[in-house]
């Protein structure tokens, strides 16, 4: 029974589905049973480049820089390296297997069902939540840019309850202890919404308007079709490349090396305290793989696409935060608008409007290509049985997966509307970085299978029989004071809680640097699973907790609901 929670869809299964243009009776009826393909390199690399250039560049950077210094560079470089080892193994999987889904059928097929259900589980929580981080982002951006045109909203219909509440609490905390100098404007702000709210009883009317309505107005651009997705996505790309290229021509000449120095301020522990937000400006890319079906040659395109995109968007990063560090002094980075903010600070007020109005448009281009990928990877779910058939309902007229669309708007839509951006960024972060993992660990696993079909794009075999090994006790000599500080526990519970995540990266490197000098395997998955968990590790235990208890709920729907639809529990599909 245990061994049927691990049956694999075989490949040619999968390409076979496709190929027929399997889906449910009802398309079958209307005669769309595929999706429209349009898409090339250039497409795909655009979609690529407004995934990843969007909120991390005009938002969560600020606070990067604020932690790290001018040395959050390298924390741009560090992400920059592990996305670049999953994308290989992401563009690998995807000349192999050109299907819409990601992680998600890529797992299926090398994993098995069950760690196919919580990839595809996780996966849905990373693009949902995701899209709730940006679309509040958005609504940051283009309240301030109603500002400018002095068109005034309603404060408590411009942010999340929570963010109200708390901040109404620290200023009466912080008027009460005499400490007047830390209220700051954005705090004052907040507040006031909270104190000016209506509401019904001791409940207030707090709400994210924007949020939803951006939300609406992205899902009914990716419900009519992938050409007008396309042709929105590549006219907004070719914008905010422009301004973000200006932004660093124009910065270069307002740069003040002083700022620069010191380069760590805060050490390397105060880089890492970006990792989040700086990996979150990076999981883009990871959306092109689920377009595989819309694509014109996808085992050619879809790699080039990935890595084209993560090298131009990686040198862009690392140019502005250099700008943004040589202009301003990195402890007054810890904004929400940065790059507005540098301009404003050397009194360039109208490149600083200019940035505003390419934030809206930036952050707007993110949000539709996530709202594109989540549909597919429901759709790819549904085909094989672990979602009701409704989920890979494809439009007869706009050859889109429409319900799964309508759904996604709803799941992002609602939940903008109360939630704060901190807590989503995080969750979406360590979401992202699990599924990185796991298509790492599939292509080692693909790796041995000798019938493997023949795609465009390999990975280069690198033996890492002595190297991982080898890295792993240069990390012990170099890092031993530290990793002995984990084994004390004088701090109880509260404070050895944030060490676990640790111990279980040592534990799975200790494994893997074995496995890799027995079994000679691939150095670039295997580096990059162990540089992907690490950046788990840094996240916290309490995002851990959350994570897991995600999943917890998502084995509940798979034992109870996906095991027994399944397709592969029929007895003439092939099961590896």
């Amino acid at each position: 029974m245990a061994k049927n929670y691990f049956r694999k869809k075989p490949v040619s299964t999968i390409l076979t589905d496709i190929q027929q243009g399997f889906t449910d009776t009802e398309n079958a009826k209307s005669g769309i049973t595929h999706l429209k393909k349009v898409l090339g390199v250039r497409d795909l690399t655009f979609m690529g480049i407004a995934a990843v250039i969007g909120a991390g560049i005009f938002s969560t950077i600020g606070q990067a820089a604020f932690e790290g210094g001018p040395g959050v560079t390298i924390l741009f470089i560090l992400t920059a390296i592990t996305c670049g080892f999953s994308a290989l193994c992401y563009a690998e999987f995807a000349s192999r297997i050109p299907v819409s889904g990601s992680a998600y059928t890529y797992a299926y097929a090398s994993f098995g069902e069950l760690i196919a259900w919580i990839i595809g589980w996780d996966l849905l929580m990373e693009y949902a939540i995701g899209n709730i981080a940006v679309a509040i982002s958005w609504s940051e951006y283009f309240t301030n840019l109603l500002e400018g045109f002095n068109i005034h909203m309603p404060a408590y219909l411009t942010m999340d309850y929570l963010s109200a509440m708390r901040a109404n609490d620290k200023l009466l905390q912080l008027t009460a202890s005499g400490n007047i100098t830390e209220i700051t404007d954005h705090l004052k702000y907040q507040a006031y919404a909270w104190n000016n709210a209506p509401g019904i009883g001791g409940v207030k009317l707090i709400a994210d308007l924007p949020a939803l309505g951006i939300v609406f107005l992205i899902t009914y651009l990716v419900y009519i079709g992938i050409r007008e997705t396309k042709r929105a996505t590549n006219t907004m790309v070719i914008l905010k490349i422009a301004v973000v290229l200006g932004v660093i021509v124009v910065g270069l000449f307002y740069v003040t090396p002083s700022n620069w120095s010191p380069f760590l301020p805060n050490e390397f522990s105060g880089v890492m305290k970006g990792v989040s937000g700086v990996f979150f400006a990076y999981i883009g890319f990871d959306a092109i793989s689920t377009t595989a079906e819309e694509c014109k040659d996808p085992q050619r395109d879809l790699p080039k696409g990935m890595i084209y995109s993560l090298i131009i968007c990686t040198v862009l990063y690392i140019l502005i935060a250099l700008v943004l560090t040589g202009m301003v002094n990195y402890s007054e980075l810890q904004v929400a608008d940065p790059l507005a903010f540098v301009f404003k600070r050397v009194g360039l007020d109208e490149i600083s409007y200019l940035i505003s109005v390419s934030a809206v448009i930036a952050t707007a281009s993110v949000l539709l290509i996530f709202q594109m990928g989540q549909p597919r990877i429901w759709m790819s779910m549904s085909r094989d049985g672990l979602l009701p058939k409704a989920f890979s309902r494809i439009h007869p007229k706009y050859q889109t997966p429409g319900f799964a669309t309508i759904v996604t708007g709803f799941v992002v839509a609602i939940p903008a509307l109360f939630m704060n951006l901190t807590e989503v960024t995080d969750l979406t972060s360590i979401g992202t970085l699990f599924a990185f993992v796991l298509v790492c660990g599939g292509v080692l696993l693909l790796e041995k299978d000798e019938n493997r079909p023949a795609g465009k794009f390999r990975i280069p075999y690198i033996n890492s029989k002595y190297i991982v090994p080898g890295l792993l006790i240069a990390a012990l000599a170099t890092f031993w004071s530290p990793i002995i500080g984990l084994f004390e526990f004088e701090g109880g519970w509260h404070q050895y809680k944030d060490t676990l995540p640790y111990f279980l990266f040592m534990i799975v490197a200790l494994v893997i640097a074995v496995l890799s000098f027995r079994k000679n395997l691939s150095l670039i998955p295997v580096l990059g699973m162990l540089s992907c968990l690490y950046l788990m590790t840094e996240l916290g235990y309490k995002n851990w907790e959350r994570f897991l208890i995600w999943l917890g709920i998502g084995l509940i729907i798979y034992f109870t609901y996906s095991y027994k639809n399944s397709r592969l529990n029929r007895t003439d599909i092939p099961t590896k």
